[in-house]
C-alpha cells in the first residue's frame, strides 16, 4: 500500500504543464511596434490573474530616464490584465517598459518590452536590469514555504491519526504534533515578515518598508498568511486543552468538529493563495485543492504517527489501530489520485489535450498506471 501510494505521488507529481506562473499573453502597444502618437495608455493581458503593485509599471525613455507614471490598475476590472496612464507628452524614440506582477501561486513575474513613438531611436536604449529576486530573500523565503506545507501535514496527519485511528498511547505522538505546529507557528511567522521584500524582490531589510509591507499584507497571498497564523494559534490552544485528556478511544464529537474546521481552515489557506483561487471553476478547484492537502496529510502524516507509535509506544498499537489507518491510507491515496488529475486536466485546460499534447499523452499513460497501481492496492489488503 505504501509503496503503491508512493508511486502514484510520483506518477501525478512528476510533471507539470508549462506556465506555471502568470506569462505575459500580449501588450498594446505590442513589443517592438512603433505608433505615430503618444498611446493613452500601456495594457498588458496575461495568461492568468495577477496582483498589482505600485511600481509594477517602470517606463524608462529613449535617454534612459525614468519616466514618471500613475499607480497602476486592471482594464476594465478584468483581473488578468495590467494598465497604466501614460503622460500626454512624450518625445519620439523607443520606449522600454518594465512590469512586474503576482501570480495565482503568489509569486512574482515580471518582464520587459519596448515601443517607439514616431521612429525608433537611433540608439537602442539600455534594458533596465530585472531585478527578478533576491537571492537571500528568495531562499529564506522559499524554505519557509516548503517547511509550512510539511508542518501543515504532519500537523494534521498526526491529529488525523489519533482521532481516526484510536491508539491506545497517544503520548509518543505529542512529539510530531508539537514538532508541526512550532514549525507550522514559526514558518508563517517567517513568511509574514518576508511577504514585503519578496513581492519587491528587496533583501531581508526591505522589512522595514512599512508601506510595502502594507501593501503585500492588504493582498491575497498576505490575508491568506494572516489566516494561517490565527488559525495556527488556535490550534496550538486546542492541543493544549486536549493534551489533558488521557483517555484513550473514541473522539468526542465535539473535538472532531473542531478538528475538522481547522484542517480545513488550514488547508484554505493555502488554496486561497495559489492557482485554484484564479482560472476557470474556482469553487471546485479550491475544493479539489482543500481535500488534496487533506489527503496527504492523512497518509503521509498519518504514516509517520503510526511509525511513531510502533516504535515509542509503551506497548504495541493493536490490531485495530493498524487496520484504521490502512483503510485511511487507501482512502487518502484515492482521493490523491482523482484530485490529482482533475488539477492536472485544469492545468491543460481541456479534455483535447489530454490526447493532443505532450504533456497528456504523458498524463494519459500515468493515469492508465495509477489505476493498476489502485487496483493491485485493493486486492492486496
Amino acid at each position: 500500500m505504501l509503496l503503491g501510494g508512493a508511486l502514484i505521488l510520483l506518477l501525478l507529481g512528476s510533471a507539470s504543464p508549462a506556465g506555471a506562473h502568470a506569462a505575459l499573453r500580449g501588450s498594446d502597444p505590442e513589443d517592438g511596434s512603433v505608433v505615430e502618437t503618444v498611446p493613452d495608455q500601456v495594457t498588458l493581458t496575461f495568461t492568468e490573474s495577477v496582483a498589482l503593485m505600485d511600481d509594477s509599471f517602470r517606463v524608462y525613455g529613449p535617454d534612459n530616464r525614468r519616466v514618471h507614471v500613475e499607480e497602476p490598475r486592471h482594464a476594465d476590472g478584468r483581473s488578468d490584465t495590467a494598465l497604466v496612464d501614460l503622460p500626454d507628452k512624450l518625445a519620439d524614440g523607443t520606449y522600454t517598459i518594465a512590469w512586474r506582477v503576482i501570480s495565482a501561486d503568489s509569486h512574482p513575474a515580471s518582464g520587459a518590452f519596448t515601443f517607439s513613438i514616431g521612429e525608433p531611436s537611433p540608439t537602442p536604449p539600455a534594458a533596465p536590469t530585472d531585478p527578478g529576486e533576491h537571492p537571500v530573500t528568495a531562499s529564506l523565503y522559499n524554505t519557509a514555504r516548503y517547511l509550512a506545507y510539511v508542518a501543515a501535514v504532519l500537523l494534521v496527519g498526526a491529529a488525523a491519526f489519533v482521532a481516526l485511528c484510536r491508539p491506545t498511547d497517544t503520548v509518543p505522538l505529542r512529539l510530531p504534533l508539537l514538532t508541526g505546529w512550532w514549525t507550522l507557528l514559526v514558518s508563517t511567522l517567517v513568511l509574514l515578515v518576508l511577504r514585503a521584500p519578496f513581492e519587491s524582490a528587496a533583501p531581508p531589510s526591505g522589512v522595514l518598508d512599512t508601506a510595502a509591507v502594507s501593501r503585500a499584507l492588504s493582498g491575497r497571498p498576505g490575508i491568506a498568511l494572516l489566516a494561517r497564523l490565527a488559525l495556527t494559534l488556535v490550534a496550538g490552544f486546542v492541543l493544549l486543552r486536549l493534551a489533558r485528556r488521557r483517555e484513550p478511544g473514541r473522539t468526542p464529537a465535539a473535538h472532531l468538529a473542531v478538528g475538522i474546521v481547522l484542517s480545513v481552515g488550514l488547508a484554505l489557506t493555502w488554496a486561497a493563495a495559489e492557482h485554484a483561487s484564479a482560472g476557470i471553476q474556482v469553487p471546485v478547484a479550491m475544493t479539489s485543492s482543500v481535500v488534496h492537502l487533506l489527503a496527504t496529510a492523512c497518509w503521509l502524516g498519518g504514516l509517520v504517527a503510526l511509525l511513531v507509535t510502533l516504535f515509542r509506544a509503551t506497548t504495541p498499537p493493536p490490531t485495530a489501530t493498524v487496520i484504521r489507518f490502512s483503510r485511511l491510507a487507501f482512502l487518502s491515496v484515492v482521493v490523491l489520485a482523482v484530485t490529482g488529475v482533475y488539477q492536472s486536466w485544469r492545468g491543460l485546460g481541456s479534455w483535447d489535450a489530454l490526447t493532443g499534447t505532450p504533456y497528456g499523452k504523458i498524463l494519459t499513460a500515468k493515469l492508465v498506471a495509477v489505476a493498476l497501481l489502485l487496483a493491485a492496492a485493493g486486492l492486496s489488503r
